[in-house]
């Protein structure tokens, strides 16, 4: 089991989906630790992965995931109610290598030939969007064709594939995908087969005094924050 930072400790720890990870390097750790002088260290993964870590022992200071599971750990006075606070809202898209043409996903129609026209669509069956998009396909009717050739990811950022060339279209949730240098965001899904996922940012019933988890939590939900998530396309809730 990982140890909480306590008040005055030189590191603080933040669990967190991979929603934000874009925005997270770029620009919460520097700006944080500028600001500080405290080490943040940091671990990306899907939410479903964090819940099983977390129900494994596994705890933080601050943690960023879907608002269901973060009402489950309050559930189970493992993360506070207070100071919890609304983040950002994303949906799921499509992206190509940087410089490919771009497939239609202007209508159902045309996204689902789209996915039957690739070579090979990446995806992940751990994240949101992944989970959704296994389901979308069987509700399309197009499962088994698109699964015969198509590249599971464990966990991460699928439009990594698209730069080794396993795959030439890769479904994520957008600021997922806008997180990968070298490839090209096409779209959002249409709106018809859209999947929305509402991300909290919480403490960790442990940190609730931690003074540098505070801060943390604050520059999360900052306005200057806010822009960098909007830059990545998430939605501020």
């Amino acid at each position: 089991m990982s140890t909480p930072a306590k008040s005055g400790n030189n590191a603080v720890s933040l669990l967190s989906a991979l929603v934000i990870q874009g925005v997270v390097d770029e620009f919460i750790v520097p700006a944080y630790t500028d600001a500080t002088k405290i080490k943040l260290i940091v671990k990306f993964d899907p939410t479903s992965i964090l819940m099983t870590r977390i129900k494994s022992g596994e705890r933080g200071d601050v943690i960023v995931a879907i608002d269901r599971n973060i009402d489950e750990l309050i559930e189970a006075g493992i993360v506070s109610e207070r100071g919890r606070v609304p983040l950002v809202r994303t949906g799921a898209g499509v992206a190509v290598r940087a410089g490919a043409p771009k497939p239609d996903i202007s209508t159902v129609s045309g996204f689902t030939q789209s996915l039957l026209n690739a070579r090979s669509v990446a995806y992940s069956r751990t994240g949101a969007s992944g989970i959704y998009f296994a389901a979308l396909i069987e509700k399309l009717g197009i499962a088994d064709e698109i699964n015969s050739r198509s590249t599971i990811i464990d966990k991460g950022l699928i439009a990594e594939a698209l730069l080794t060339g396993t795959a030439d279209i890769a479904v994520q949730q957008l600021s997922e995908l806008a997180t990968v240098a070298g490839v090209d965001v096409v779209g959002p899904l249409p709106a018809e087969i859209q999947h929305t996922t509402d991300f909290s940012v919480a403490l960790f019933c442990t940190a609730l005094d931690n003074q540098a988890a505070i801060k943390l939590v604050s520059l999360l939900v900052s306005e200057d924050a806010q822009r960098e998530y909007r830059r990545f396309g998430l939605e501020i809730l």
